[in-house]
């Protein structure tokens, strides 16, 4: 995921100390007031930027999903530009291309452990409407993984490659459960897992 040098918008300290609250205390054990005194504004001034705890709960969780499919989409764009016409040897194969997703779903993990949380909760709270869309999300950003993993192991059939996304995501997205040894040194920890993981579907 891209990281951003810009000061965040009240918007976004508002989803991100209300993601921090949801998580630690749930979505009903937070009121108003609380995630406005968390930002520094009154509980009813949060209602100049969402309508209620609902819609915060549903950007963050619509949000989280969208990023992480755009993300995994803009790896994929910038290694076919790499691969295009008059590309060297040096050319982003999928090999690499794996690795990216890898890294950009790692960087979610540990910057972001509070949705992963939220998510594991709260999912069912949301409206069809807005659960169906993070449904929809994740089942793309799913398959973007899986044919990207197919190119790496092209002999891994289908549905063990669906299989095995699914199962490094619960690794990946173990880290709220996780010490903090070092972020480098989880981060290369829960690579080298994922990379073993995929290795032992792919080339068994």
């Amino acid at each position: 995921m891209a990281t951003r040098t810009d000061a965040p918008t009240r918007r976004e300290q508002i989803l991100k100390e209300a993601a921090r609250l949801f998580a630690e205390r749930g979505f009903h054990g937070v009121g108003v007031d609380e995630i406005g005194a968390a930002v520094g504004i009154s509980g009813p001034g949060l209602y100049r930027h969402f309508p209620g705890k609902d819609a915060m709960l549903a950007e963050l969780l619509v949000g989280i999903s969208d990023s992480l499919l755009t993300g995994a989409k803009r790896r994929l764009a910038e290694a076919d530009g790499a691969a295009g016409p008059g590309a060297g040897a040096g050319a982003t194969g999928p090999e690499a291309v794996l690795d990216s997703l890898i890294e950009g779903h790692i960087d979610f993990a540990l910057d972001d452990r509070p949705l992963i949380t939220l998510h594991d909760r709260e999912l069912d709270r949301l409206r069809d409407a807005d659960r169906k869309m993070v449904r929809q999300l994740q089942r793309q950003y799913v398959e973007l993984w899986v044919g990207v993993l197919r190119e790496v192991y092209p002999a891994l059939a289908e549905p063990a490659a669906r299989s095995a996304v699914h199962s490094v995501f619960g690794l990946l997205n173990s880290t709220p459960h996780l010490g903090r040894p070092g972020r480098a040194v989880t981060a290369e920890l829960l690579h080298r897992m994922a990379r073993g993981a995929f290795a032992a579907v792919g080339e068994a």
